[in-house]
């Protein structure tokens, strides 16, 4: 299947029915793209932030990890950042990945967060019916 034959509002509604917030930052660290779920976003965000440097929407302490994640993708030395954190009361996982081309070249960063909190108490199976 090849994202090409779908019209951009089934794929924007696509990433809108997922349970995750998805940020997409470009090679230039702007904002580009974020999706917005159906229960809201964790973290929101604002059409403000689109074309606004991603270092200007996380708190100041964590700007210098910000760069060295971004760094390390640009450098080709970083495949994946995971983090985990307590949020208002919640086990909150985020993970950012580079984004590449076929020839390798990279794009931008992708950010993935999702509220893990019920989750982690899963035990044993459920399987489809």
């Amino acid at each position: 299947m090849n994202l090409k034959n779908l019209p951009i509002e089934t794929i924007e509604a696509i990433l809108d029915s997922l349970n995750v917030d998805i940020s997409f930052v470009d090679h230039e660290d702007r904002v580009a793209y974020f999706n917005t779920p159906k229960e809201g976003r964790i973290f929101p965000r604002t059409k403000m932030d689109l074309g606004r440097k991603v270092q200007n929407c996380h708190p100041p302490q964590s700007v210098d990890k910000v760069n060295a994640i971004l760094n390390g993708f640009k450098a080709g030395t970083l495949d994946k950042a995971p983090f985990w954190i307590q949020h208002k009361g919640r086990f909150i996982k985020i993970d950012y990945f580079p984004v590449r081309d076929k020839d390798g070249k990279y794009l931008g960063t992708v950010e993935v967060t999702q509220d893990i909190t019920e989750a982690r108490s899963l035990e044993g199976e459920k399987r489809l019916l």
